[in-house]
């Protein structure tokens, strides 16, 4: 017996999410040194180096109808990439990851096809609010905007990743897609980082490839064989509260209690509307796929990008 089979499959869901998370708290550091433009670009390109070197894709594989999608995918990828790694300059990770999900989030209540599931998007916006805190006067608009952003570049990655990913399967459609993020990235990234780059530099930015997105992938591959997207979809929504406790643990980032509640509504707000919201045609591929939806950030295809 694989001693695979031994292990939860949610396991290895929870496993990815933190990978993901702690992917993005650390990137902090190198912001510092890179700028957020030059941390996403260096990544991105370490990502996509490993993902040309495991997958080796057969450009001859590409039809034409395939090339705007996949350029698409690629810079949505970057966006939010770049979009999210300008809002952890500016707000705690917790309240960028809870923003940036009502993206996916109101993705997955469209899906659902029931307009009871709208109203999921709405309560996690109240969530978000009680984060944000912004009667106390300290609010960072610009980082909220940024964390916005990266949303809606979410929401545009789960569409067009639902579009390879019926053409390609997941690590064959990261080796095309995850390249062109990298150029995207690169038009803020090279300007900043430019002077700043040294080895120290390249290993940082290939051991936070690793951890987002190499490693997710590999741990969200295993777990979708044996579970169903929505259930995965589920249980992803637990996110954003990982986000915020690496957020407390590694940045020293401390919520009030209010933010707290915040963020639990996000996660319920979350949940319900996964459980709705699902793609009858993705969960009828095979399980060496990922999911087209998120949670999922690619979830979700893994987000290669956060």
């Amino acid at each position: 017996m694989n001693p695979m089979t031994r292990v939860p499959p949610w396991s290895f869901a929870v496993l990815a999410m933190f990978s993901v998370q702690l992917g993005s708290a650390l990137s902090v550091g190198l912001i510092d040194e890179v700028g957020a433009g030059g941390t996403a670009w260096l990544r991105l390109s370490m990502g996509a180096i490993v993902f040309l070197l495991i997958a080796r894709p057969r450009l001859a594989a590409i039809r034409r109808a395939d090339v705007v999608p996949l350029l698409a995918l690629g810079v949505a990828t970057g966006l939010m990439t770049v979009f999210f790694l300008a809002a952890l300059e500016r707000i705690p990770l917790g309240t960028a990851v809870a923003i940036e999900f009502l993206g996916p989030l109101t993705v997955a209540a469209v899906r659902s096809g029931g307009r009871r599931a709208l109203v999921w998007p709405i309560v996690a916006l109240a969530g978000v609010v009680l984060l944000t805190e912004p009667w106390l006067g300290e609010i960072d608009p610009l980082g909220v905007l940024f964390a916005a952003l990266a949303g809606i570049g979410w929401g545009a990655y789960i569409y067009f990743t639902q579009t390879i990913g019926d053409r390609f399967d997941g690590i064959q459609g990261l080796a095309l897609t995850i390249p062109v993020a990298a150029l995207t990235a690169a038009v803020v990234g090279v300007p900043q980082a430019w002077g700043q780059i040294d080895i120290t530099v390249l290993l940082t930015a290939l051991g936070l490839a690793l951890l987002l997105p190499v490693l997710p992938f590999a741990l969200e591959m295993l777990a979708l064989r044996r579970m169903t997207h929505t259930a995965f979809g589920t249980l992803m929504a637990v996110e954003p509260a990982i986000g915020l406790v690496l957020g407390l643990l590694i940045l020293a980032q401390s919520p009030s209690a209010v933010q707290v509640v915040g963020i639990v509504i996000v996660v319920l707000a979350g949940a319900a509307a996964q459980r709705g919201g699902r793609r009858e045609a993705a969960d009828a591929r095979t399980p060496a796929r990922l999911p087209a939806a998120p949670g999922r950030r690619g979830r979700r295809a893994p987000c290669a990008a956060r």
